[in-house]
C-alpha cells in the first residue's frame, strides 16, 4: 500500500529520492513494480484534450481570434513556453536503475524500451518547438555542472531519438487491444512520423545546409512505415459503408481496434471523458474552429476529379459545392442531412452561425448529441496515431526518394480514398499537376504524385493536431496567412436553406429587418462594414461573395516562426542556450 501510493501520487517526485532508498529497492527489484513506475511516462502523451486542441493553429481553419503567435509584436521571448524537463529527469532515473538481476534480462529490456520510446517522444516535441536543444540522457543532481551546458545540434538530438525508438522496436514485447498503452509498432509508426519530419525538414529547409543527410532520413521513414503494415497486423477500418467508416475512427467508446494504433481512450466507468462537444459547439469556451473555402475546395469530387475543375465551382451555394465529394467531407463538416440528437428528437442540424464563421462547421471529433455540448461529458475515445498516417508517412516518403511505384500508390492513397467512397483516380499515380493546388498551397512542387499526397494528407489527418508540423516541415508557413474565407453568398438580404431540406436557415443582412418581416428559425448574420456600435464587423464579404473573418486584424508570417523562441525566463538563468534566429 505505501509503495502504490508514493509511486501513483508522486511518481514524478521520484527523482528527487536518493537511489539507495528502500523505495528504490523495491520498484526495480520486480516487475510489478518497473510496469508501476513506467505508468508514469504515459503522463508524456497528449490527453484527450490535447488531441481535440490540435490545430487550434493551422492554416485551413478561422477561429474566434489571430493567435498571438501570429500577430506582429504580440509574440516573443517573454510569452514562449515548454522549457520544461521534469519529465525527462523521471525517464533517465529509470533507465540507470532498471538493472536489477533479480529482474529477467529480457523484461528489463522491455521496460526500458519504454522508457527510451518516451524519452523519444519528449524529445520530438522538443525538437519540433525549439530546433537545437541539449541531449540528456542521465540523471542530474542539482550541482551537476551539465546543467548549464548550451545546446546539442538537431543532428545529435535526431539521431539519439532514432536511436532510442530502435532500441523500443526491438525490445518492447507488450500487445495491447485497448490502443493505449504502447508497443513495438507504436514505436515503429511514431519513427516513421519523426524520420518523416525531420527528412522533409532538412529537404526544404536549405538554410540549415542538412538536404544531404534528408534521403537517408526519408529512407528510415519508409522502412519503419513498410514495417506496420506488413507485420502490425492494422488495416483500415472499412465496417459500416463509405459514409459512416471514417467517422467512427473518432466519435467511438472503443478505438476501433484495426486502425486505431493508439488513442486517448475513456472510461465512464472511470469518470474519464473529455470535452470534445463543449469545444467544438460552444460559442464561448472553445476556438470556434471552421474550414476555410479555400481548403474545402481540395476535396475531390466523388469521380476522383478536381472540384476546382468544375465550371462555376467558385458561385455554387453552400447546399450544391457540398454535393458528390469525397464522402470524408460529410463526416468532417456538417451538411446535407446531418443530425444530432436533441433531448428525444434526432433533428436537422445544419451550420450553426453562432459558432461558425465561414459555414464550414466540424462536426469529426464531436458526438451527435446535443446533451454533451457543456462540460467534459464525451464517451468517444480520440485518435493519436492511426494507421492511415503511417500509410501517408510511407507514401510521401516514398514519393519524396523519387521511388513511388503505381502499386504503393494503391496501397496507400487508393485505399485511403476508395474508402472514402471515391471511385476514379485511385489504382495508379497521377501523371497530371493539379493547378488548384500549385497555385494556392505548394507552387514549387511540380510532382503530381506529390501533390496528390499533401492532398490528401490534410483531408484524411484534419484536426488531427498534424497540420502546423506540415506547415513547418514543407517550409510552407505563407500559408498562415490567407484570408480566412467562407461559403459563397448569392444574394444579400436573402435567407438561405443551407441543407436543402426546404427550411430557411441563415440570413447575411446589410440593414436588419423589422422584427415583424424576419423568418422565424432564421438567424440573421450583419455583413455591414460596422456593426451598430460603430465598431469594425469582422465578418462581412469579399470580392467574389464569399464570406470573410477577421480580415481587420493583420497575421504576417515571418521566417523565424519555423521555431519557437527560447523562453526569457529560461535563458536568463543559462544564457548559454542562447536565442533562435530572429528573436
Amino acid at each position: 500500500m505505501l509503495l502504490s501510493g508514493i509511486i501513483i501520487t508522486g511518481c514524478k517526485k521520484l527523482d528527487q529520492l536518493p537511489q539507495d532508498s528502500a523505495l528504490n529497492s523495491t520498484v526495480f527489484s520486480s516487475e510489478a513494480g518497473l510496469q508501476l513506475y513506467a505508468n508514469s511516462f504515459y503522463d508524456i502523451l497528449p490527453d484527450a484534450g490535447a488531441m481535440v486542441r490540435g490545430d487550434a493553429m493551422a492554416d485551413y481553419a478561422a477561429r474566434t481570434s489571430v493567435p498571438d503567435f501570429l500577430r506582429p509584436g504580440a509574440f516573443g521571448p517573454r510569452q514562449s513556453s515548454g522549457w520544461e524537463w521534469a519529465g525527462l529527469r523521471n525517464i533517465n532515473y529509470f533507465i540507470e536503475n532498471c538493472n536489477r538481476p533479480s529482474v529477467p534480462l529480457a523484461t528489463r529490456q522491455n521496460y526500458i524500451g519504454l522508457a527510451r520510446f518516451f524519452r523519444a517522444w519528449f524529445y520530438f516535441d522538443k525538437l519540433r518547438r525549439f530546433g537545437d536543444v541539449p541531449w540528456i540522457n542521465k540523471t542530474m543532481k542539482i550541482d551537476d555542472p551539465a546543467l548549464y551546458n548550451g545546446r546539442d545540434k538537431r543532428t545529435l538530438v535526431v539521431d539519439s531519438i532514432i536511436a532510442d525508438l530502435d532500441y523500443a522496436g526491438q525490445y518492447i514485447n507488450s500487445t495491447d487491444k485497448t490502443r493505449s498503452l504502447i508497443t513495438k509498432y507504436v514505436a515503429y509508426a511514431f519513427k516513421s512520423r519523426v524520420c518523416l519530419f525531420e527528412g522533409t525538414f532538412r529537404k526544404y529547409h536549405d538554410e540549415y545546409g542538412l538536404q544531404s543527410s534528408a534521403e537517408g532520413l526519408l529512407t528510415k521513414a519508409a522502412e519503419a512505415a513498410q514495417k506496420v503494415i506488413t507485420e502490425g497486423g492494422f488495416a483500415l477500418n472499412t465496417t459500416g459503408g463509405t459514409d459512416k467508416t471514417y467517422r467512427a475512427l473518432f466519435n467511438s467508446q472503443a478505438p476501433v481496434a484495426s486502425e486505431v494504433i493508439l488513442a486517448a481512450v475513456v472510461d465512464p466507468a472511470l469518470g474519464v471523458f473529455n470535452d470534445s462537444n463543449w469545444y467544438w459547439t460552444s460559442a464561448t469556451y472553445g476556438d470556434r474552429l471552421s474550414f476555410i473555402r479555400t481548403f474545402v475546395n481540395t476535396y475531390l469530387n466523388i469521380d476522383g476529379t478536381p472540384f476546382t475543375d468544375k465550371p462555376g465551382y467558385k458561385t455554387m451555394p453552400f447546399a450544391e459545392e457540398v454535393k458528390g465529394r469525397d464522402m470524408r467531407l460529410q463526416q468532417t463538416i456538417r451538411m446535407g442531412n446531418y443530425t444530432r440528437l436533441n433531448g428525444a428528437t434526432q433533428q436537422i442540424a445544419p451550420p450553426v452561425f453562432s459558432y461558425t464563421y465561414t459555414g464550414y462547421q466540424p462536426i469529426k471529433l464531436t458526438q451527435d448529441d446535443a446533451s454533451m455540448d457543456g462540460g467534459s461529458r464525451n464517451t468517444n475515445s480520440i485518435p493519436v496515431m492511426r494507421y492511415a498516417e503511417v500509410l501517408l508517412n510511407y507514401a510521401e516518403a516514398k514519393a519524396e526518394l523519387n521511388t513511388l511505384t503505381d502499386g504503393d500508390w494503391n496501397q496507400t492513397i487508393g485505399a485511403l480514398r476508395r474508402r472514402a467512397g471515391i471511385t476514379g483516380n485511385t489504382g495508379t499515380k497521377p501523371t497530371v499537376a493539379d493547378q488548384y493546388l500549385k497555385t494556392n498551397y505548394f507552387p514549387a512542387i511540380s510532382d503530381p504524385s506529390l501533390l496528390e499526397i499533401r492532398r490528401e494528407r490534410g483531408i484524411e489527418l484534419a484536426f488531427e493536431g498534424l497540420r502546423f508540423s506540415d506547415i513547418i516541415r514543407w517550409k510552407r508557413g505563407e500559408l498562415m496567412d490567407q484570408t480566412w474565407n467562407g461559403f459563397y453568398v448569392p444574394k444579400v438580404d436573402v435567407p438561405m436553406d443551407l441543407n436543402d431540406d426546404g427550411v430557411l436557415d441563415v440570413c447575411f443582412y446589410t440593414v436588419l429587418p423589422a422584427k415583424e418581416n424576419q423568418v422565424a428559425g432564421v438567424t440573421y448574420v450583419s455583413i455591414a462594414a460596422t456593426l451598430s456600435n460603430g465598431t469594425p464587423n469582422p465578418e462581412r464579404l469579399n470580392s467574389d461573395n464569399e464570406l470573410t473573418w477577421l480580415t481587420t486584424v493583420q497575421r504576417k508570417w515571418d521566417d523565424k516562426f519555423y521555431l519557437y523562441p527560447i523562453p526569457e525566463k529560461d535563458r536568463l538563468q543559462n544564457p548559454k542556450i542562447g536565442q533562435n534566429p530572429g528573436w
